[in-house]
């Protein structure tokens, strides 16, 4: 008897095992051959056995399948990769059970927010999905594919130094508001008294900070080298939407750059230099940081953009940027190719760089929400301010006087960017090839200053493939592979 419960239990076992190595509508495809509830029913629970073990929704290469189980007229999935509306993406129900399926193709490195939608009007997160991320309305479920590198420089270090927050209230005349104010001071403020630091100033500040890990991203990045030491000024605003977009902007504006910067200087030992100042924001709050750092270029030299919402008054920062004079301001930038705004920016680059404008962006398979921004804010950060403005005093601190850097994302899908570190000027070369060795393009070429560089790669006239970019400094060459998915 124990001898036929043993092969019983190693035929579901193999059977399990054969199951998680085809594909998934394999699994569908036999329970549609099955006639009998029973054995329909016996089929998904040792399915769902398994896919609980691998994680669910149930990822194979790029096809994600979400599925439920449970009572319901009708389940849909909503999330960022269908703007969250549940009309069209319906999930199928196995006929005389309770299971529920759809399969969905993304990037092999997308990572999305979703919820479940139960009988037509229940919005609940997946309850056999653990992955939860916040948001700005509350929690989702979340969806990484194969390839989405999770960001390790959103977690609390406990090895690390910290440094130190203090908040204050700040009275604007301007707009006639009090605003709640979160200062960051980093570790060394205390002991280096005569030293003068670069500032970075968040929008929705409390977000950044509770949603966005700020504080472990500049810790974490500080600890690593990455940038350099900075003070983070968090702004809490009263009505985001007035304040950021709408009837309240242009005061606001005058706030942020005649009273808190003012405040801000009197009270810390800031740079007052507009290069060692960036405000930096996410959606509304990538508009009004648009606004001020042009309308403000002396007080704000750099501007940061977390999937900047551009659309308020007809465009209006958007058009004042891309038309109007130019001004010395740096900009650096991110977004997902799930939340529209894609084609809008890439415009947006390709305008304010034939202007003169420098322009670091990258984008990523996602959608608009926190969990791109809370991991993008290092590549903003150390779009502006690379520990390297500091530490590299001459070539020998780097090896072969030069660094070049794994792109990134890689796989990618359109467009990735290169960084690379030289120790002092040098004519550079990046050049692309395919894997047999024919040149595909010439990425960059030209005299180039000391410090971190990035170039940007748009590979849309490029078909899937690895190909191999090499740079080249006075001579000496480095090449690194990457791969297009599309």
């Amino acid at each position: 008897m124990f001898r036929i419960k043993f092969i019983l239990i190693m035929l579901v076992v193999i059977s399990i095992q054969t199951l998680g190595q085809s594909q998934f509508q394999e699994f569908i495809q036999k329970l549609y051959q099955t006639t009998a509830i029973d054995e329909k029913e016996a089929a998904i629970d040792s399915f769902m056995t398994y896919a609980k073990t691998v994680g669910i929704p149930f990822v194979e290469g790029e096809k994600a399948n979400f599925i439920y189980r449970g009572t319901a007229t009708s389940v849909a999935v909503a999330g960022d990769f269908n703007g969250w509306d549940p009309s069209n993406t319906k999930m199928s129900n196995m006929s005389g059970t309770n299971f529920f399926f759809r399969t969905e193709i993304f990037e092999l490195n997308a990572r999305l927010d979703y919820k479940l939608v139960i009988s037509g009007s229940n919005w609940i997160l997946d309850p056999e999905n653990p992955i939860r991320i916040s948001g700005g309305f509350g929690a989702n479920s979340e969806l990484s594919m194969p390839e989405y590198v999770q960001p390790w420089e959103i977690n609390y270090n406990a090895t690390i130094k910290h440094g130190e927050r203090t908040n204050l209230t700040v009275q604007s005349s301007a707009v006639g508001r009090s605003y709640g104010v979160s200062v960051y001071l980093p570790p060394s403020y205390k002991n280096e008294t005569d030293r003068k630091y670069p500032t970075v100033y968040f929008q929705d500040g409390g977000e950044y900070i509770t949603l966005g890990s700020a504080v472990n991203v500049i810790d974490n990045l500080i600890d690593s080298n990455k940038i350099v030491e900075i003070i983070a000024v968090f702004v809490t605003p009263n009505n985001r939407a007035e304040e950021y977009a709408f009837e309240k902007r242009h005061q606001y504006a005058e706030f942020f750059a005649t009273e808190l910067v003012p405040e801000i200087d009197s009270k810390y030992r800031t740079s007052k230099s507009p290069s060692d100042r960036l405000v930096m924001g996410d959606s509304y709050g990538g508009n009004i940081s648009g606004l001020i750092s042009y309308t403000y270029p002396e007080v704000f030299g750099n501007c940061g953009l977390h999937s900047a919402a551009f659309q308020p008054n007809n465009y209006e920062v958007y058009n004042m940027i891309i038309s109007g004079e130019k001004k010395e301001i740096k900009y650096a930038g991110t977004w997902g190719t799930y939340e529209g705004l894609d084609a809008n920016m890439r415009t947006f680059d390709l305008l304010i760089s034939n202007k003169g404008y420098s322009f670091n962006w990258a984008e990523y398979p996602e959608g608009h929400s926190w969990g791109l921004w809370r991991a993008t804010t290092d590549f903003i950060l150390e779009s502006i301010f690379p520990s390297s403005f500091t530490s590299i005093e001459n070539e020998n601190e780097i090896p072969n006087g030069f660094q070049l850097l794994q792109n990134y994302p890689n796989p990618f899908n359109l467009s990735t960017t290169i960084e690379f570190t030289i120790g002092k000027e040098a004519d550079v070369k990046i050049e692309l090839t395919d894997t047999l060795g024919q040149r595909m393009k010439v990425l960059f070429n030209g005299i180039t200053s000391p410090g971190v560089h990035f170039v940007k790669f748009d590979a849309h006239d490029l078909p899937s493939g690895v190909y191999i970019y090499t740079i080249t400094v006075n001579g000496q060459a480095e090449s690194k592979k990457m791969q297009l998915l599309r």
